[in-house]
């Protein structure tokens, strides 16, 4: 089928007339050269209708928005500068955003997903972590698992964990429930911030928290245990709840009760715990002495760091923390470089002291190197970038997890 020349732009107009308006659409003229005159209206509609199901195949035009490589393939007019600085690419959805913390990600429309939110994961994985390197150092300081070893000691040992996660659930709750107007901005993920969980509900699970917790420990520990853990209950709750409010009154309050309840006592009282139910004489082991040290040192920075990718809220708000005063850059090199300080110690610790010299020296080698990797990581992407803060947050407790599974091996 050929086009004339002189008709290969030329239109013809079909006009379809009412009383008093006139509409007009474009109609494609198209005719052909035939020895044998003018070909009849059916062969044109079969010559029509090929012609478009042949044109739409070869487009493919597809469902979704075609890809920038596809769209090439179609040559269209340029766009005028003052069309294309009127639109801008649409927001990807939140949802679709990556998350530095996986619990930011767990639907709250189920009562579990909000409880799971709720009790904060990351903090529940750094208790159950210190639980276990705890009961597996006292065990190995004890003669063995051998050695220790009795079924009965199992239910205990169970209980003992209940208490220690009614604990944390505890003082994480209180939390969010005197933060809901700082969560709202810094962290909208949380259920009470989000709606998700109502303040009546979550009073319900503290009260239930603070009754199991305190009685299981009652009931089967000793009184320097009983002790030990009211002591860390009351600093934790200090922290957020008034009068008293520790992270209102400056980060060194802040960051000492945080390392004061997830360092030394968290670590010495597990320890103690497990020796005692062994009936076995406590006495200072230079395993838990360095643990007992280097992890509070390490909550410390931690309770630093947790203010750097909360500093909108906390500047709308006038929490006074580090960040807020000196920025996120600096805050994070600053801790970046007691972190270093802190392997270092415990490298030559290794070196000098009666450890075992592979995972003292080397695996604190390789934490501080997955320390600076992170950190460079974050610098690269932006120091004021959100997701990068982030994901610079969630590396220190990664580093913070793996220091108890090699605190196993010490």
């Amino acid at each position: 089928m050929l086009l004339h020349a002189g008709e290969r732009h030329n239109q013809r107009t079909v006009a379809s007339h009412t009383s008093q308006n006139v509409y007009k659409f474009p109609v494609p003229f198209v005719t052909r050269r035939a020895r044998h005159g003018v070909p009849a209206p059916t062969s044109m509609a079969r010559v029509h209708i090929a012609v478009i199901v042949t044109s739409a195949v070869a487009l493919r035009v597809p469902l979704r928005p075609t890809t920038r490589q596809s769209m090439r393939r179609i040559r269209a007019p340029p766009l005028r500068n003052d069309y294309l600085a009127s639109i801008s690419a649409p927001e990807p959805p939140a949802a679709a955003k990556p998350r530095a913390l996986d619990e930011n990600s767990i639907s709250g429309d189920t009562f579990l997903g909000a409880f799971y939110k709720f009790t904060r994961p990351h903090t529940i994985r750094g208790t159950m972590l210190a639980a276990f390197a705890g009961v597996v150092k006292a065990i190995g300081d004890a003669g063995g698992l051998a050695k220790c070893w009795q079924w009965g000691l199992l239910p205990r040992a169970l209980a003992g964990l209940v208490a220690l996660l009614c604990g944390n659930a505890f003082i994480v709750g209180i939390n969010q429930l005197y933060d809901v107007d700082v969560d709202t901005i810094n962290k909208p993920f949380l259920p009470i911030a989000a709606g998700e969980l109502s303040p009546k509900r979550a009073k319900l699970i503290l009260t239930a928290c603070a009754l199991i917790g305190p009685s299981v420990v009652f009931a089967l520990y000793p009184p320097l245990i009983v002790s030990l853990y009211l002591f860390g209950t009351f600093v934790g709750t200090a922290y957020s709840v008034p009068p008293f409010r520790l992270k209102s009154r400056g980060p060194i309050f802040a960051g000492l009760a945080i390392a004061c309840c997830r360092g030394f006592l968290l670590n010495f009282g597990v320890y103690y715990a497990v020796l005692e139910a062994l009936k076995v004489p406590f006495k200072w082991s230079p395993g838990v002495a360095f643990m007992a040290r280097f992890m509070t040192a390490f909550a410390g920075v931690i309770a630093v760091t947790k203010d750097l990718p909360d500093i909108a809220g906390d500047l709308a708000t006038g929490v006074p923390t580090l960040a807020t005063k000196f920025g996120v850059g600096r805050v994070a090199a600053g801790a970046t470089f007691a972190l270093l300080v802190n392997y270092m110690t415990a490298i030559a610790q290794g070196v000098f002291g009666p450890f075992k010299r592979l995972p003292m020296v080397g695996g604190h080698a390789l934490l501080a190197g997955f320390l600076l990797r992170n950190y460079r990581r974050y610098r690269q992407a932006g120091a004021e970038d959100a997701d990068a803060v982030k994901g610079y947050y969630k590396s220190i407790w990664d580093n913070f997890y793996l220091e108890y599974l090699l605190y196993c091996f010490i």
